[in-house]
């Protein structure tokens, strides 16, 4: 019997898996705008449940189409613009976080992931909110993250470098510290975190 266990590498079928379900669930979200949309259009009254299912509908749309670029999969002929990035990167980020984006110019979709990547890390930092100010090229990519209160928490900051693996138990919160470093090996870069007292530069 032919043995398909190891047809593709153990990332490349996360990636897939992960490319599947956004794929998936983003129609159906997508319909749930249009529907509500249409009922604003056959004359359905305004009010705060329609305005809570809109602003669900467009968070959960939002976030799919964010989660599809950090964790599905990313091949190197696939370019994004700077822009597409950012405008997903604010669909996602809640009113806690503030973007200060001042990145520009086309990347290869693996850059756009590691981005997305590494703002999932940076948030993680700002533990009462705050601002991400992204900078840099695709060839350098800047990230810097401010608030009232910065925290380096547990041992997941020590798996950018590669180590901490063993020191820090990883949990699905915390999944993008583990992705991050794999996915810029295959740029041939690392990841570099700097801290000071009211802010956190991560720069790959």
């Amino acid at each position: 019997m032919e043995d398909f266990g190891n047809t593709y590498p153990n990332r490349q079928l996360t990636q897939l898996i992960g490319s599947r379900i956004c794929h998936d669930l983003i129609s159906p979200v997508g319909a749930i705008s249009n529907g509500l949309e249409l009922l604003r259009l056959s004359g359905a009254p305004e009010g705060p449940e329609m305005e809570l299912m809109q602003a669900s509908a467009d968070n959960a749309n939002g976030r799919i189409r964010f989660f599809r670029v950090a964790f599905g999969l990313s091949c190197e002929d696939q370019v994004m613009d700077a822009e597409g990035v950012r405008a997903l990167a604010a669909a996602f980020f809640d009113a806690r976080i503030a973007l200060d984006w001042r990145l520009t110019g086309d990347m290869p979709r693996p850059v756009a992931q590691a981005l997305c990547l590494g703002l999932l890390c940076a948030e993680r930092a700002l533990l009462q909110g705050g601002t991400l100010a992204v900078a840099g090229t695709a060839g350098e990519v800047r990230i810097t993250a401010s608030g009232p209160r910065i925290a380096q928490q547990g041992g997941v900051w020590d798996m950018l470098d590669g180590g901490g693996a063993d020191a820090a138990p990883l949990t699905a919160a915390d999944v993008q510290f583990a992705l991050l470093p794999e996915t810029l090996a295959r740029l041939g870069r690392r990841a570099v975190a700097e801290w000071s007292g009211e802010s956190l530069l991560l720069r790959f």
